[in-house]
């Protein structure tokens, strides 16, 4: 009996592990049908009551097919992946600063045969990109690839990435810039994280994270404000009416339980759960593959309920979407009407406090009632305004109203009155070079922080604008408040004469300095 029963065990763990392996669970779909873009079709406006932004054409359309993941780099250039191909796209303000009327050019390509969809990505602090993962390669089988790369601006060139030893899977992974500048990946399908050490082109992994009570696996993380930082997990305890909840110590490197989520935001069949955005007030506002949402405040460590999503020919969730967070503290998400379909439709939250939230339609793109959420990005630029791309093929700027939160402004407290054009490593000091959100969100299968410094210096005679390629940030993370500075190296092509500097960071500009470059 005793040898009966071990076999009937070790069959149901053999089938409870298949039932929830990664590999098991509903994949995030392959990009829907490319609609032809149509400027002169229109989505739903927003009645001006409402005090929705507005959207933007670009006067140059992205050049390649799938629009994806687009960064903001430290010189003020807005680096753009071409879906499932190794290529990628750089967007360059017009001498006004204007995105809208900005041009492509494109850059290196991917290492061969490296073309992930849904991956890991962040621009680290000495201004280069890193790649990890991918749900998809090349749009084939969904392999959740370990395949990486390491991409410099200023040689244009990528660089392969070994993964962590013994990961054979990274896939749609999360990814952060820590407190101390490193930065670390999950991997998809396992409880396993790694910090990466970056010599010159040459990456080593160190395993971190030990305690976490599942696996990765859609999950997505949340910088707070104390080098913490937040998920909900996404694979234990799905059928309550709660979410569980773990914290990561980035001085610890250990993963500890949070008190639950006040609602359901994970969706039990899919596994899936939208951003979590951290605001300028301090709070999170978790958005659900449920109708559901929450409020976290960090200091209490409590979860309230929030409202649910509204209604718009069904109960809205996003299941995998993005989110930005607005210079005015207000959340713009895309959203749809169930797992993955369509059509989506954007809305801005205003988070006041845990018990005050609003939520309202705003106005939308003309492609969205062609997609489902989950097939859209978002990246806050330099401006404030929100660059949003979709799978299926558009690219358009969001300008939103209201005006920048105050205690989300960075101040500069030093910079050299005489900068020389063509000069290297000149020194920006002041508080609030980071910022108090990462600016755009999405979760484990894109992440588009700007929560960096970029120094943009404008003309006083003729009013056009040059940015610096900012570099070697003194801190990162979210700001805490403290002094901190950034490196900045000038173009050679930046007027001379009398200018105005501002360091910026998701999209919020300081108070400008009067120089002269020389």
């Amino acid at each position: 009996m005793r040898s009966s029963r071990t076999a009937s065990a070790a069959l149901a763990l053999a089938a409870t592990l298949l039932a929830t392996s990664a590999l098991a669970r509903p994949l995030t779909p392959l990009p829907g049908p490319h609609v032809p873009y149509d400027p002169h079709r229109q989505g739903y406006v927003a009645p001006a009551k409402v005090k929705s932004g507005t959207w933007g054409a670009l006067t140059n359309a992205f050049p390649g097919g799938t629009p994806d993941t687009a960064l903001v780099m430290t010189d003020g250039t807005v680096m753009m992946h071409d879906g499932c191909t190794t290529d990628w796209y750089k967007l360059t303000p017009d001498n006004t600063g204007s995105y809208h009327n900005g041009t492509w050019k494109k850059t290196a390509s991917m290492p061969s045969g490296y073309g992930p969809l849904y991956f890991a990505s962040q621009v680290l602090p000495d201004g280069r990109v890193m790649v990890n993962g991918g749900e998809y390669l090349n749009c084939g089988n969904a392999v959740r690839t370990n395949k990486g790369a390491l991409y410099d601006p200023v040689a244009d060139s990528w660089t392969n990435v070994p993964p962590p030893s013994g990961w054979a899977n990274i896939g749609d992974a999360q990814s952060v810039v820590r407190v101390d500048g490193s930065y670390m990946v999950a991997n998809c399908c396992t409880a396993q994280e790694a910090i990466a050490t970056i010599s010159g082109t040459t990456v080593t992994w160190t395993s971190t994270g030990t305690g976490k009570a599942d696996r990765n696996d859609e999950e997505g993380w949340t910088q707070l404000p104390d080098q913490t930082i937040l998920t909900v997990d996404c694979s234990r305890d799905l059928n309550t009416t709660f979410n569980d909840v773990e914290i990561y110590g980035e001085s610890s490197g250990a993963w500890t339980a949070g008190k639950p989520t006040a609602n359901q935001v994970v969706d039990p069949g899919s596994s899936e759960v939208g951003p979590a955005p951290l605001l300028p007030n301090g709070l999170v506002f978790q958005i659900g593959a449920t109708p559901h949402t929450d409020v976290y405040d960090p200091v209490s460590a409590t979860w309230t309920a929030g409202p649910d999503l509204p209604n718009i020919g069904g109960a809205l969730d996003s299941a995998d979407g993005p989110a930005a967070v607005l210079p005015d503290g207000n959340i713009l998400m895309q959203v749809s009407p169930g797992v993955f379909k369509r059509p989506s439709h954007f809305l801005e939250a205003a988070v006041k406090d845990a018990n005050h939230v609003t939520i309202r339609q705003v106005s939308e793109p003309s492609t969205a009632p062609d997609q489902s959420s989950y097939e859209g990005r978002m990246v806050v630029l330099p401006t404030g305004e929100v660059l949003w791309s979709s799978d299926v093929g558009q690219v358009a700027i969001y300008t939103p109203q209201g005006k920048p939160v105050k205690k989300a402004v960075p101040t500069i407290s030093k910079v050299g009155k005489k900068i020389a054009v063509g000069s290297t490593n000149n020194i920006v000091n002041g508080v609030g070079f980071n910022g108090l959100t990462y600016g755009g969100y999405y979760g484990d299968d894109a992440q588009m922080s700007s929560n960096y410094p970029l120094v943009r210096i404008t003309n006083t005679a003729s009013g056009h604008v040059c940015y610096a390629k900012t570099h070697d940030h003194a801190t990162m993370g979210i700001s805490d408040g403290q002094p901190t500075s950034t490196k900045f190296d000038v173009p050679a092509a930046c007027e001379t004469g009398a200018s105005k500097l501002e360091v910026v960071v998701n999209g919020i500009a300081s108070k400008a300095k009067k120089v002269t470059l020389n």
